[in-house]
């Protein structure tokens, strides 16, 4: 008996009847009867309640025994099949939503020992199901650079381990918009629906739920008033780009905007309810409530974006610069940050002629359009994080943080907590020493803060 078919056949007489395919919980139930598995088992594997997987169950068996007009249940459903009722089911005549007849045409062979066609290959592929997909807010990206690393561990986290809440942090042009959109080509297919809001006007939380639900129900009448309802009865993908917007400005990584505190509510929801759906958030500071969800890697993960290593030389090769073998020494200076370099490159090109030791014979590393990239992140810190990152920008080389520096006024736990909230930006680089822990500035950020800040 192939799955497969049966799952094609059920998917059609189930669009025949409600003009819907097959969800994520209904296939699973399907697969789950054909290999002897429990409610229980079945909602393990979905994520789900047993009360919600056995509602489900109950409701696509009526469906199925009105398609079939035959009685259809968990307990005899293998039975039914191995019997050959629905033996070389070539078409039915089904009533479909609208009440109209309608024929159900198939080729598939429920039991292929008996009587599968010599040109029958033994083991089809499954048909991929087309999600609904709607990526309004998604950038345009031209050119993606290799990730295959990061991709291979997003994937892990949403296919293996079943993550709910995925954060990609990372600083304005690392990338972050450009793996997820590779990751949606990657994973469509295992999804019901995919959708990418930004969040960049701040929308309130149920400004941002009610479109959410409108494209998850179809803007249809339902039963299912809440967003977590949909994520339970359907795997969807979910991308929220620009997080950092609904964060205040001039205070530690993470703090919400007055109003805006139920977002957290809401990421907390996601990632400790039991669904099978996943929640993406592209973002440049980490939301305050990631640290303790991490602490579950199916509640939550979260992949700091680094930037690019050998691959960044195409944007050299691209911009036409000259000396390749300094080309590694600009990838280190903007720790391979693909808007930055891009941006560094084409000053050069313009400025230089693309010949890149008489830039570097400057003293400032920092140009025009890169230094506004960079005063987007600035704008945003506090004065303990402004008096932590001067600090840093003199100092010769890495340092320890055992002990505050008598320099700088603030205790030790507001030097601490600004520590903590400029690692949450990523802004300052942890250099691991033996067993000794230091902490540095990447060469162009203390070049730009020795000229903004101090």
């Amino acid at each position: 008996m192939d799955i497969a078919e049966v799952l094609t056949l059920a998917d059609e007489l189930i669009f025949a009847k409600t003009g819907k395919h097959l969800d994520y919980v209904q296939e699973a139930i399907l697969r789950g009867t054909l290999q002897d598995t429990t409610y229980t088992q079945i909602a393990q594997e979905v994520y789900s309640s047993p009360s919600h997987v056995r509602n489900v169950g109950s409701q696509l068996w009526k469906t199925l025994s009105k398609a079939l007009k035959k009685n259809i249940t968990k307990n005899n459903f293998r039975a039914v099949l191995e019997k050959g009722i629905v033996y070389n089911y070539q078409s039915a005549i089904v009533e479909n939503i609208t009440g109209e007849s309608i024929t159900v045409n198939n080729k598939l062979n429920i039991c292929p020992e008996k009587a599968r066609s010599p040109k029958t290959p033994q083991n089809p592929e499954p048909t991929a199901k087309q999600p609904r997909i709607d990526l309004g807010d998604a950038p345009e990206i031209s050119t993606f650079f290799d990730r295959t690393s990061e991709l291979s561990t997003l994937k892990q986290w949403i296919l293996g381990d079943r993550t709910r809440l995925i954060s990609i942090l990372g600083l304005s042009g690392s990338g972050k918009s450009a793996i997820a959109l590779q990751l949606i080509q990657h994973l469509q297919y295992e999804f019901d629906c995919i959708i990418w809001r930004s969040l960049r006007n701040a929308p309130p939380l149920q400004t941002l739920q009610t479109d959410l639900i409108k494209f998850l129900s179809q803007q249809q009448e339902t039963d299912l008033p809440y967003l977590i309802n949909y994520l339970r009865s359907h795997r969807c993908l979910i991308v929220l780009d620009d997080v950092q917007t609904i964060f205040s400005s001039q205070q530690l990584a993470g703090n919400y905007q007055p109003g805006y505190e139920n977002y957290g509510t809401f990421f907390k929801q996601i990632a400790e309810s039991c669904h099978n759906s996943c929640l993406i958030l592209l973002t440049w500071e980490k939301p305050r409530e990631i640290a303790a969800l991490e602490s579950h890697p199916k509640n939550c993960q979260t992949l700091p974006l680094n930037g690019l290593g050998e691959p960044a030389r195409e944007i050299f090769t691209e911009k036409g610069l000259a000396e390749s073998e300094k080309w590694s020494e600009l990838i280190d200076i903007y720790r391979g940050n693909p808007l930055w370099l891009n941006t560094v490159a084409a000053a050069i090109q313009d400025l230089f002629s693309g010949n890149i030791s008489d830039f570097l014979s400057y003293d400032s590393l920092v140009l025009g359009d890169l230094e506004y990239l960079l005063h987007q992140h600035f704008q945003r810190l506090s004065d303990s994080e402004k008096q932590v990152m001067s600090w840093l920008a003199n100092q010769i080389k890495a340092v320890e943080i055992s002990k505050k520096p008598a320099l700088l006024e603030l205790s030790p736990s507001e030097f601490l907590k600004a520590v903590e909230s400029l690692r949450r930006r990523l802004l300052i680089e942890k250099v691991q020493k033996g067993d000794r822990t230091l902490f540095t500035l990447q060469r162009a950020i203390a070049e730009y803060v020795k000229t903004h800040i101090l």
